[in-house]
């Protein structure tokens, strides 16, 4: 598995046990880490859950006027966290290609949420790079 892609699966994990077992960031990544051995990796994961929990807010305010009858609050957690990461990504983490950030976000939805989940995030995130 590619290192970025394995490193936004692990930055998905611990974010998600930040928010539903309301874990320490510190915690939860030193738990997704655990047997990682490419350094490469471990700072992409912390760079990506740091990032995406200082920035919260301003992410969740620039993802919830996209969701079209839909609420923050309505959202799969999976989902949710999956969008925080690829809005960090996209507005902070300018050397990664959006198209990249897009696709990465679309395949873990399809992965580790439900079958229409891949779709709804190509929405949402599409809505974000539209000129």
């Amino acid at each position: 598995m590619p290192g970025r892609r394995h490193a936004r699966e692990l930055a998905m994990q611990a974010l998600y046990s930040i928010e539903v077992g309301h874990t320490e960031a510190g915690e939860a990544i030193a738990a997704v880490v655990e047997g990682v051995d490419n350094t490469e990796t471990r700072q992409f994961v912390n760079e990506l859950v740091f990032g995406a929990q200082t920035h919260r807010a301003t992410i969740d305010a620039e993802i919830a006027p996209l969701l079209r009858d839909w609420s923050l609050d309505r959202l799969p957690i999976v989902d949710l966290t999956i969008l925080r990461i690829a809005f960090f990504e996209l507005r902070f983490c300018p050397t990664t290609p959006p198209v990249v950030v897009i696709d990465e976000a679309i395949e873990m939805a399809k992965r580790f949420s439900a079958e229409e989940s891949g779709a709804f995030i190509n929405g949402v995130l599409a809505r974000v790079i539209a000129p």
